[in-house]
């Protein structure tokens, strides 16, 4: 019983070390670059979270129904602070938007709020499409192992809204307006990988908004579609893929 346990404990011993085994490096003076550029492209998913006012009559409930896919492009400029640390400024532009729905209660059951009623605006709300983006991240980067060197990534992002308005418009169908300009808080991981000419990191990043968007003005006659929500937060998740 002993000589095939610890044949076996050798094989594994042999296999754990073979997959240790150190590769010739790509690029490997890459990361001693003060600084370098780069360009990102990725996909992105909008959303809002809603303090809603159940206290105003009538009372609008708000939700966004359905999830947009989106787009995102930027340019990519790293600094490099030390071994484990680095500045990432990326200024480029979004693509998303997001749907907007109020719903009124009728019976035990919330309808789409003036469903077909040309006496009365529509519903949902489209929120979008262009969004300018000023993030400035820190990155944190683990030691590279071969060719891999997974990271942190956090900061903050001020991002503004290129389609919102000051104003409301007389032709328009939006019964509620918000801000452009608002601050995120932005988390996320991935990874470096040291290709032959190049590096490529595919990142998956959350942002949240700290500022509360929905504008105060509300447009007369129905003041209910901004009095019935208190808060509006943005959300966005984001799959990016860095070259550089």
């Amino acid at each position: 019983m002993k000589r095939p346990l610890l044949t076996s404990l050798l094989c594994i011993i042999l296999a754990s070390a073979s997959g240790q085994e150190k590769r010739p490096h790509n690029i490997p003076g890459f990361d001693y670059k003060k600084l370098h550029f780069g360009f990102t492209v990725g996909l992105n998913v909008m959303d809002f979270g809603f303090e809603r006012d159940t206290t105003s009559a009538p009372f609008l409930y708000a939700d966004v129904p359905v999830i947009h896919p989106g787009f995102q492009v930027s340019i990519v400029s790293d600094l490099r602070l030390n071994d484990h640390f680095n500045l990432r400024f990326l200024p480029g532009i979004s693509f998303g938007w997001r749907d907007i729905a109020f719903y009124e209660e009728e019976g035990s059951q919330w309808i789409n709020a003036y469903p077909d009623k040309p006496e009365k605006p529509n519903s949902p709300v489209r929120v979008g499409p262009a969004f300018l983006d000023f993030p400035l991240h820190v990155k944190y980067r683990s030691i590279r192992d071969n060719n891999y060197r997974p990271y942190l990534v956090g900061g903050l992002n001020f991002r503004y809204d290129m389609a919102a308005k000051k104003a409301f418009d007389g032709d328009s169908r939006d019964y509620i307006r918000l801000n452009a300009a608002d601050l995120y808080l932005e988390l996320g991981f991935g990874v470096d990988t040291y290709l032959r000419y190049f590096k490529f990191a595919p990142e998956i990043k959350v942002a949240m908004g700290l500022n509360n968007m929905i504008a105060d003005e509300a447009r007369p006659p129905y003041p209910e579609f901004r009095n019935s929500i208190s808060f509006l937060r943005s959300y966005i998740i984001m799959l990016n893929f860095h070259f550089e």
